[in-house]
């Protein structure tokens, strides 16, 4: 997993939380525990009344225990992507 991950370095990423969180950021790069770095980074609020809230984080650092998905984001689709128009259902937090 560290292999595919160290392609990601620099590129845009989205990160699911266990708590459902969704951040999005720069990957910067990360350690043997897959914690995570990203820079410019910011978290969207989703929610089935409002617009998506957008949060800015700046420099962050997501602990690996607590990532539950990882991918890259393609930026083209996310900038077309309108968020002020967009509703969904909060992702709820992981059982274990």
């Amino acid at each position: 997993m560290a292999t595919t991950l160290s392609e990601l370095q620099g590129k845009p990423v989205s990160i699911i939380t266990n708590d459902g969180r969704n951040i999005v950021g720069n990957f910067r790069g990360h350690d043997h525990t897959i914690n995570v770095i990203l820079d410019s980074c910011h978290e969207r609020v989703y929610s089935t009344t409002a617009a998506v809230e957008v949060v800015p984080l700046g420099l962050y650092i997501v602990r690996g225990d607590n990532i539950a998905v990882i991918g890259e984001l393609d930026e083209a689709a996310d900038t077309e992507r309108d968020l002020s128009s967009l509703r969904a259902v909060p992702i709820k937090p992981l059982a274990h």
